[in-house]
């Protein structure tokens, strides 16, 4: 079971950053190249503790839809969400905040099984834990700019 994990600081206080992790309209945002929507569950806004989403993507040229629960949430430190249908066997994503001097740091643990036994591992190796590393870090850097951008017009 492949584990990537990212760290990224965030110039901006913690409340912000875990908010913005976890508003499904800047998660639209912040996977642009997927076209991603939300399509059922939180559609819009601050998804809670308990509550679904379903994503509606184009990952690796393939259409397609995974629903993910909340299933753990800490405001304004930690939350995590975990696969309820989708593409993969399984997969819990952690996201864990942490105060940091002036800003926030922002730690991803996507753990992860791809369907498929063996040729999912294979696929592991060949593509998909590189691709989901990306797309991981594409989101954090996202999020980022958006927090601290409007950190710097509330100046």
């Amino acid at each position: 079971m492949p584990t990537i994990h990212h760290e990224i600081f965030i110039q901006a206080p913690i409340a912000v950053c875990f908010d913005l992790a976890r508003n499904i309209d800047v998660h639209i945002q912040t996977t642009g190249t997927t076209n991603e929507r939300a399509v059922a569950g939180v559609t819009s806004g601050l998804i809670e503790n308990g509550q679904t989403v379903t994503w509606e993507a184009t990952h690796l040229g393939v259409r397609q839809k995974l629903t993910a629960k909340i299933i753990d949430l800490e405001r304004p430190y930690r939350f995590v969400d975990t696969m309820v249908n989708g593409a993969f066997h399984s997969f819990t994503h952690i996201h864990e905040f942490v105060e940091s001097g002036t800003g926030t740091i922002m730690k991803d643990t996507f753990s992860y099984k791809s369907p498929l036994g063996v040729l999912g591992i294979i696929a592991d190796k060949l593509f998909l834990e590189r691709y989901m590393r990306e797309f991981i870090v594409n989101r954090a850097e996202g999020l980022k700019k958006i927090a601290e951008e409007n950190l710097n017009n509330d100046k």
